[in-house]
C-alpha cells in the first residue's frame, strides 16, 4: 500500500490573515506619517549645506557633534567617511560654494572652520597636507530642494502608471487582466509604504533623515517587488493556459507553490550582499542601505502574501463580501455565486 501524499499548503486560504498582518505592520507607520513632521528630511528636500571636514589629530564623532553644537548648530549631523574625516551637513549657511582650500571671507562657514581649528587643531587635505579650509563645501537652496522633491514623487508616480501599463497588456491572454496590474500596484505600494512608515517612525525616535539616496532605494525597491510579483504572475498564467486546477484560487496556490523557493533563494542572495555591505562600513550610505534591507523582506511578502492574494479575493469577491457582512445583508444564494472552472473562463 503506497503512502498517501499530504495534502498541499493552502495559501491562498489564508489570505486573510496575510491582509491583517499587512495592516498590523503597516498601521504604526501611516499613523507616524499623520504626526508632523511625516519624515525628517536631510538638506537635499530642505535646503542647507554639506562640507567635508578632515583633521590632522585624532577626533571622535561625538566630540565634534559637540564642538558644532557649541558654535551654534546643535542640528548638525556628522558621519564618518575616513580616518579623521567627516561629512557635517548644516543648516545653510552664508558661504562661498565649491573647493575652499584656502582662505574663505568672514561668513558662517568661516566661523565654524576658525572654531573647529582651534578645538581640534589643524585641517589636512587628501595628500596630508595642511590646509586653512574644508576638503569640500557646498550649499543647496530651498528652492532646488522643492525641485529635488517634486521630480521624486512624479519619477515615483511615473514609474507605478508604467508598471500598471506593462502588466495590463503582458497579461491580456488572461481573464480580466487588468487584475493583475492592479495588484503589482497594491503590492509595491504596500512595500514602498512599509519602508516609508519605518523611516518616519525612526526620525522621530533616533534622528534618522532621508536624502536623495532614499528615493532611489524606494525606487528600486519597487522594481524588485514588481519584478518578484512578476515572476508568481507568469507561473499563474501558465497553470490557467493548461488548465490544471479547477479554480483559478487552486491555479494561484499551486504556482505560489511552485515558485516559493525561487523568490526565497533570490531574497536571500540580496539580502546576504545588503548585510555584507552593512558589516563592511558605508556609514555615509546607512540609510540607502536599511531601505533597500527593509524594501528587500517587504517585497518578497508582498509578491506571495499581498499581490497573488489580491487575485483570488478579486476572482472570488472577497470585497463584495466583506461589505455584505458590515452592513450586515445576508450572503446570497450559494448556487449563485459557485465558481467555475476555470476552463470555463477561457
Amino acid at each position: 500500500m503506497q503512502p498517501q501524499r499530504s495534502p498541499m499548503p493552502n495559501l491562498v486560504g489564508r489570505r486573510g490573515w496575510f491582509y491583517l498582518f499587512s495592516l498590523l505592520i503597516l498601521l504604526p507607520g501611516a499613523i507616524s506619517l499623520l504626526i508632523p513632521p511625516s519624515l525628517k528630511t536631510s538638506i537635499d528636500f530642505r535646503g542647507g549645506t554639506e562640507f567635508t571636514a578632515r583633521f590632522q589629530d585624532p577626533v571622535e564623532k561625538d566630540d565634534l557633534r559637540d564642538a558644532l553644537a557649541d558654535l551654534g548648530h546643535d542640528e548638525a549631523r556628522v558621519q564618518g567617511t575616513g580616518q579623521n574625516e567627516f561629512l557635517v551637513r548644516t543648516n545653510e549657511l552664508q558661504t562661498v560654494s565649491g573647493q575652499v582650500a584656502g582662505p574663505t571671507p568672514p561668513d558662517e562657514a568661516s566661523a565654524i572652520r576658525d572654531g573647529l581649528i582651534e578645538r581640534f587643531g589643524p585641517m589636512i587635505d587628501l595628500d596630508g597636507n595642511e590646509i586653512t579650509g574644508f576638503l569640500e563645501i557646498d550649499s543647496i537652496s530651498a528652492t532646488i530642494s522643492r525641485e529635488i522633491a517634486r521630480n521624486a514623487i512624479i519619477a515615483v508616480i511615473a514609474a507605478s502608471v508604467a508598471i500598471f501599463l506593462y502588466l495590463w497588456w503582458s497579461f491580456r491572454s488572461v481573464p480580466q487582466s487588468i487584475r493583475f496590474g492592479t495588484a503589482a500596484i497594491v503590492a509595491l505600494v504596500h512595500d514602498a509604504l512599509l519602508v516609508v512608515g519605518i523611516f518616519s517612525i525612526l526620525g522621530k525616535l533616533i534622528d534618522v533623515e532621508i536624502d536623495k539616496e532614499f528615493v532611489v532605494a524606494i525606487l528600486t525597491v519597487i522594481g524588485f517587488s514588481v519584478h518578484d510579483s512578476i515572476v508568481v504572475f507568469d507561473r499563474i498564467r501558465e497553470t490557467v493556459g493548461r488548465g490544471e486546477s479547477r479554480t483559478f484560487g487552486d491555479a494561484v496556490n499551486a504556482s505560489l507553490l511552485q515558485t516559493l523557493s525561487r523568490s526565497l533563494n533570490t531574497s536571500f542572495t540580496l539580502v546576504f550582499a545588503l548585510l555584507a555591505l552593512m558589516l563592511m562600513g558605508g556609514e555615509s550610505i546607512r540609510e540607502f542601505l536599511w531601505a533597500m534591507l527593509i524594501g528587500t523582506i517587504a517585497g518578497t511578502y508582498s509578491s506571495i502574501c499581498i499581490a497573488a492574494q489580491i487575485l483570488v479575493s478579486w476572482d472570488e469577491g472577497d470585497a463584495p463580501r466583506l461589505y455584505r457582512r458590515i452592513l450586515g445583508r445576508p450572503e446570497p444564494e450559494e448556487e449563485e455565486y459557485e465558481r467555475e472552472p476555470i476552463e470555463a473562463e477561457r
